[in-house]
């Protein structure tokens, strides 16, 4: 829950050598919460609103042991109540951290479905719920990883590499006005 959190704006990179630094300084939510939010500050700087994050992360950790005993809720619905995180968190912690069905949406995801016209939605949101409507749920965990390595590197956001897509065929390009 905690990398998931600082990676949000942040490079992966970035966000790996934050979390290792702050796992070293505490690695449970009673840990974690019983730091100064000023001790986290230093830790995962400079991940993208490290300030924020920070007391986000102190504050859910203190939370978590109140009111789970320690322990991170397991389910989509009891990690939503926790402020700050969102679905596309509770999904990434869910199938993460407990290997539980759920389908993480960022903006790869979502954009590359549209594309494609596997769904044809306006927010990650209802691309979730379509998603989670219509695609086997053998595929629900993997797809998060599959689609941001290829909208990394093919799909892209601007002018997509579609010459070098082995979906070319399939692709009904939604929304791409210009691709290589």
């Amino acid at each position: 829950l905690v990398s998931c959190i600082l990676s949000l704006r942040t490079q992966d990179k970035t966000t790996t050598a934050a979390s290792e630094r702050l796992f070293s300084l505490a690695s449970t939510p009673p840990g974690i919460a019983a730091l100064p939010v000023r001790t986290i500050q230093d830790a995962i700087y400079p991940v993208g609103f490290y300030k924020v994050k920070a007391k986000r992360i102190r504050d859910i950790s203190g939370v978590i042991v109140k009111k789970y005993g320690g322990t991170v809720p397991d389910s989509i619905e009891e990690l939503l109540k926790l402020k700050g995180v969102g679905r596309k968190t509770a999904n990434l912690v869910v199938t993460t951290g407990w290997n539980k069905p759920g389908i993480c949406v960022d903006t790869h995801v979502h954009r590359i479905t549209n594309r494609w016209g596997y769904v044809s939605t306006k927010t990650p949101e209802q691309t979730e719920f379509a998603l989670r409507a219509g695609l086997p749920k053998k595929y629900w965990k993997e797809i998060n990883g599959l689609l941001v390595a290829f909208g990394q590197g093919i799909c892209k956001p601007i002018s997509p590499w579609c010459s070098k897509c082995v979906l070319e065929g399939f692709c009904i390009r939604a929304g791409v006005t210009r691709s290589r």
